[in-house]
């Protein structure tokens, strides 16, 4: 057979001879025996050289592709790659930037850095859920997903408002959210403890953001905290102080596996600025440097200024036309801002980026940091994005990189960036950072603007080096412009020259800083305000300033005080406390008794009027009784110009008291009987005349809506038959245990409550609140106010009689203007 096949037709018949083939030749020929029978892999196929050979003439081919980068840009973007990079990295930083705006969904007070909250908050305003545990989570979750989606915001300012709302949580020993958790410790259950502990978390989140516990505390009593004391200094430093040294002992065991080491102090780390052992000409400043870094204070102002000013107008823009949209469409403009910052950065870095020569980042006489370095940490900071062998793409690096290594590049490397590189970082930056503020992310403006700054900077030292051919630390130049920058948008001189030098170590850099700083806020304040003042404004929040303009003393308390009051009595009924509470918003109420010459007649039969006249003083000195007294004593003495001065005042004040007399007399007999009013179970009317309106009133204190709502709610009360020593007494405990959510008047039960029952809410009311006179200025007032943090100020006559209440309303600017305005009118 084998002899058979040899020829073509041994070949034809051994082809047709089906029993002589194996499956294996079957199998190649496409045949089978049965269809039944397994398929096996065909021989036929044979496998590909994915294994490279590098040869020479290989080796060859890539040196030339080397020599050749815009050749090579052309061929990769050929056949494809530079888009799908491109269009990875837009799936990412858009993934993470989705992920961080549904978070500010779940919780809108997560949006932001959050200081202009905690500032308000601190202030003196109740901003709702600024301190929760759900903004903690959504606020410290989002705020990673974007600085890692790409966007140009910082982490400082979120680590503030994280710090915060720790320091107001944990004290509490309780949680609204964790219902479980409620230890019985109620001696910081109350706003002004909350306070304290809040400034403490912020200064804890500065001292732990740039490692600076001394700036911190300086931060929560300038730019934060409205109200401070001794013993809040040292509280608030060692808060900060412990949070520094608590990062430091774990990034340093981490990072390094040396623990206790404290190698780490913050988050932000500038470097240490010293020049190199060898070069003994080199000077970190000298006199001559000031004159450049006060212009520089002036360009940081305006800068700042600029920047302000385009997103005050961005934010207006989101108020009307995003915000009242549905809540994608917020989430949209997070997703176009993320997508146009990848975009642009990328083509940026192509198409503007200079691909510079590595060993100058090495050789150069004035490197301080790197100089210690191996090339294997520099090529880690650098990126050669698509340049040759030896060379790096300096917009890609600044680009590329971490915000804080950015920062480390322009502080310490020297000669590695050039002017048009740096002055289009500058405007790209500058312009994607304004944008991006205010977006519905977690997101800070520390690190941006020092960056933003430092390019600014850097860029001066370059054209004063080159021409001028000045002598100069490029790294000292590239900080004076951090700082000038920062302080141009945020208007802060103290605290942010202490947290600069604690993150530099170099005290020599206190003076250029302080001027820089000072210069630049003297210029930005002469356009607008700084950047979280705007969007406090911007807000609505009635934020009271550190104090009132010189021509406000124009005004007096009765100038801008509220006349119109809802008070009760020190024994009121059940209904009318609650119709009070059900008609008004106002959040405390003052206590007072009505005075009538006519008490006996209503005390005959009406024990809750008794109540009421009985705690009231028995007698109530008047101006007149007064001027008499005194007069009566200046009699006394031998001096005849003394009596005859008492004459003249007795004849002027006699005749004025008895028409003083006479006219009220008139009103109280045009006032129907009996008094509107005079039963406590019934509210104030707003059908009264003036004269039931104003008529006079005798102040004995205030009481909180709080406070009366747990008394209403716990059953305090008595019967009109019994006495108020029958009343139940409640405990500080039970008095704070539902704060900080008290309840609502609208949720009580009224079927549970006797409306004739009284209440005596003597015992809970503060018998002695600070009060001022009618005739105090407006300074004055805004000064109690603002440095005792009241919610409220009674105007209280030289009688005892309360005439009027100012709130926190009553003296913010546009109010005070307001007045201001009516008084010229009047004149």
């Amino acid at each position: 057979k084998m002899a058979c096949c040899g020829n073509c037709l041994c070949c034809h018949c051994c082809c047709r001879d089906e029993d002589t083939r194996t499956p294996e030749e079957l199998t190649i020929l496409g045949e089978t025996q049965d269809e039944e029978d397994e398929i096996l892999p065909r021989k036929d196929y044979e496998s590909l050289d994915y294994d490279r050979c590098i040869n020479e003439p290989y080796v060859e081919v890539l040196e030339e592709m080397n020599n050749k980068c815009v050749l090579a840009v052309e061929e990769c973007s050929e056949k494809g790659c530079l888009a799908l990079s491109l269009l990875e990295l837009l799936a990412f930083n858009m993934m993470f930037i989705f992920i961080a705006s549904v978070l500010v969904l779940i919780e809108p007070v997560a949006a932001g850095s959050g200081i202009p909250e905690i500032k308000s908050y601190l202030n003196g305003v109740k901003i709702p859920g600024i301190v929760r545990l759900r903004t903690f989570i959504c606020k410290a979750i989002g705020v990673l997903f974007t600085v890692s989606g790409g966007l140009f915001v910082g982490k400082e300012g979120p680590m503030i408002h994280s710090g915060a709302i720790v320091g107001a949580g944990l004290p509490q020993f309780q949680s609204i959210t964790f219902k479980k958790i409620n230890f019985d410790f109620p001696y910081f259950r109350s706003d002004r403890d909350k306070r304290d502990f809040v400034s403490a978390g912020a200064a804890a989140g500065v001292a732990a953001a740039f490692g600076a516990p001394i700036g911190g505390t300086l931060f929560s009593l300038e730019e934060g905290s409205s109200f401070w004391n001794q013993a809040l200094t040292w509280k608030v430093l060692f808060c900060s102080m412990s949070a520094t040294f608590t990062l430091n002992f774990f990034r340093s065991g981490i990072n390094y596996n040396k623990w206790g080491s404290f190698q780490l102090p913050g988050l932000l780390n500038f470097g240490e600025f010293k020049c190199s052992d060898g070069d003994k000409k080199c000077h970190l400043w000298t006199a001559v440097d000031l004159a450049f870094f006060v212009l520089m204070g002036v360009a940081g102002g305006l800068l700042g200024a600029f920047f302000n000013c385009i997103n005050k107008r961005l934010a207006k823009y989101r108020m009307r036309h995003v915000h009242p949209k549905a809540k994608f469409v917020r989430v949209l403009e997070s997703l176009l801002v993320a997508m146009v910052t990848t975009v642009v950065i990328f083509v940026a870095s192509m198409t503007l980026g200079e691909c510079r020569d590595l060993a100058s980042t090495i050789t150069n006489n004035n490197m301080t940091a790197l100089v210690s370095l191996n090339e294997d940490v520099i090529n880690s900071t650098i990126r050669q994005f698509f340049c040759p062998n030896k060379t790096y793409n300096d917009m890609a690096t600044l680009f590329f990189n971490p915000q804080e290594v950015a920062i480390h590049q322009l502080f310490h490397q020297d000669g590695t960036f050039s002017p048009v590189t740096l002055i289009v970082f500058f405007v790209l930056y500058f312009l994607l950072a304004c944008w991006t503020y205010g977006v519905s992310v977690p997101s800070g403006l520390f690190v941006p603007s020092l960056l933003c700054g430092a390019a600014f900077g850097r860029l001066v030292a370059n054209l004063l080096k080159i021409n001028l051919g000045m002598d100069i630390y490029s790294g000292t130049f590239a900080l004076i412009g951090a700082a000038a920058f920062l302080g141009g948008v945020v208007r802060m001189t103290i605290s942010l020259t202490v947290i600069l030098i604690e993150s530099t170590n170099e005290i020599t850099y206190g003076l250029p800083i302080m001027i820089t700083l000072m210069v630049a806020k003297w210029t930005g304040d002469f356009f607008n305000k700084g950047i979280y003042d705007i969007h406090i404004h911007l807000r609505g929040v009635p934020l009271l300033e550190w104090e009132t303009e010189v021509e406000m003393d124009k005004l007096t308390a009765s100038d801008i005080m509220e006349p119109n009051l809802t008070y009760v009595y020190p024994h009121t009924r059940i209904q009318s406390l609650v119709s009070i509470l059900r008609t008004t918003v106002y959040h405390a109420f003052p206590v007072v008794t009505e005075n009538r010459d006519n008490e006996r007649e209503f005390m005959k039969g009406n024990i809750l009027i008794s109540n009421n006249i009985r705690f009231k003083k028995a007698s109530v000195l008047t101006r007149a009784g007064e001027q008499r007294r005194r007069c009566q004593s200046m009699k006394s003495y031998p001096s005849s110009e003394l009596r005859n001065v008492c004459d003249d005042q007795l004849a002027a004040v006699v005749p004025a008291m008895e028409e003083g007399q006479d006219m009220l007399q008139q009103m109280l007999e045009r006032r129907h009987a009996p008094y509107p009013n005079l039963y406590p179970d019934q509210s104030p009317s707003e059908e009264w005349t003036m004269e039931e309106r104003f008529r006079p009133l005798t102040f004995h204190g205030i009481i909180l809506r709080s406070q009366l709502v747990n008394l209403l709610i716990r059953g305090v009360c008595y019967a009109e038959n019994q006495s108020s020593a029958t009343q139940p007494r409640l405990s500080y405990a039970e008095m704070t245990e539902d704060y900080p959510r008290f309840p609502d008047i609208h949720d009580l039960d009224l079927a549970l409550l006797n409306p004739r029952m009284i209440v005596d809410v003597t015992p809970y009311m503060n018998p002695s609140p600070y009060t001022v006179s009618p005739n105090t200025h407006v300074s004055q007032v805004f000064n109690l106010f603002r440095t005792m943090g009241l919610r409220h100020l009674p105007v209280v006559n030289a009688v005892g009689e309360i005439v009027g209440i100012i709130t926190r309303h009553n003296l913010t600017h546009e109010f005070l203007l307001g007045k201001l305005r009516q008084h010229y009118i009047t004149i």
